[in-house]
């Protein structure tokens, strides 16, 4: 069995910028296994924001380097994260041979095209040139500010559109109560990471009409006893499960405890978004984007056409 990693970098078409950071390329980790004669690729992007580095993902997929093991004992390998999730992603690559595995996957999955934080007039724009090209659904990045404002442009520009909002953890400062009364009438779906995880307990005498879903807050299916009573719903991201073991356990356990699910994404490839479809195919929100906010997708990349992932 043998492992090879390797950095690549993707230019994204536009800045992409949120409430922590603004960035203008995308730098993945792109991990092949060679095993039993096949071979599997799988991709993560190591988060700062989880104390990940390319080193220290580098570091633990080595670790594992030259023994051989299947998905379940890499669950006890390594943990949850960006290393695991590559792993992962590319044993069930192996395991399943071609894509769209053995999964059953709808002809095409819509999902999220990401608005980034700027001034109203330019979120307005790109939401509208969204809206030109198909897309029913639109998730808005926001940080504490002009968020009524910032809102209400958008919606100007997707009067029909199902908006979603993403605060990454910026509203710890601004009276949610109050805010979310304010933007309640431009029918928001969801309101995802108001607060910075570790005080999201204030979550816990919110009363919003609209549905709060947990990121940051939530890694894995051991996070989800101490989501309920916060959150309605859950974002599943492979880089924080650990690959799509993880996912289908934090999927279930989500959903045994009355929560919804959607399934998010960080910025990479389509070797990213493809691994990510099997769980994407019964969530109540897509957010996959990722490969089509890059500039040079991998070859035979996902085919992106009216808000919607088309599936081969």
């Amino acid at each position: 069995m043998k492992i090879t990693a390797e950095i690549v970098s993707y230019t994204l078409k536009r800045p992409f910028t949120i409430s922590r950071s603004s960035r203008t390329k995308a730098d993945v980790l792109q991990v092949t296994i060679e095993k039993d004669g096949k071979t599997g690729v799988g991709e993560c992007s190591p988060t700062s924001r989880y104390g990940e580095s390319f080193e220290s993902v580098q570091a633990q997929i080595e670790s594992v380097n030259g023994k051989t093991f299947d998905r379940m004992q890499l669950q006890n390998l390594l943990p949850p994260g960006a290393a695991r999730n590559a792993l992962d992603c590319a044993l069930w690559a192996i395991e399943q041979a071609t894509f769209p595995y053995n999964f059953s996957l709808p002809a095409k999955i819509q999902t999220a095209m990401t608005v980034s934080i700027a001034e109203p007039e330019a979120m307005a724009d790109e939401a509208a040139q969204y809206v030109a090209q198909g897309a029913g659904l639109i998730k808005v990045k926001l940080n504490g500010e002009q968020v009524v404002e910032r809102l209400m442009a958008v919606r100007a520009a997707a009067p029909e559109a199902t908006l979603i909002v993403d605060a990454n953890e910026a509203w710890g400062n601004i009276d949610i109560a109050g805010t979310i009364k304010a933007i309640a009438p431009l029918n928001i779906a969801m309101i995802e990471q108001p607060f910075p995880t570790g005080d999201d307990d204030a979550l816990l005498e919110l009363q919003s009409p609209i549905p709060i879903c947990a990121d940051e807050s939530c890694h894995t299916a051991d996070d989800v006893g101490a989501l309920v009573g916060k959150y309605q719903m859950v974002n599943i991201k492979l880089d924080k499960t650990g690959g799509l073991t993880g996912a289908f356990a934090l999927e279930q356990a989500a959903r045994s405890a009355g929560m919804q699910v959607m399934v998010g994404c960080m910025l990479g490839s389509s070797i990213a978004m493809r691994a990510a479809l099997p769980v994407a195919a019964t969530a109540i929100l897509v957010d996959l984007d990722g490969a089509f906010l890059i500039k040079d997708d991998v070859e035979n990349g996902l085919a992106y056409e009216n808000g919607t992932i088309l599936i081969e």
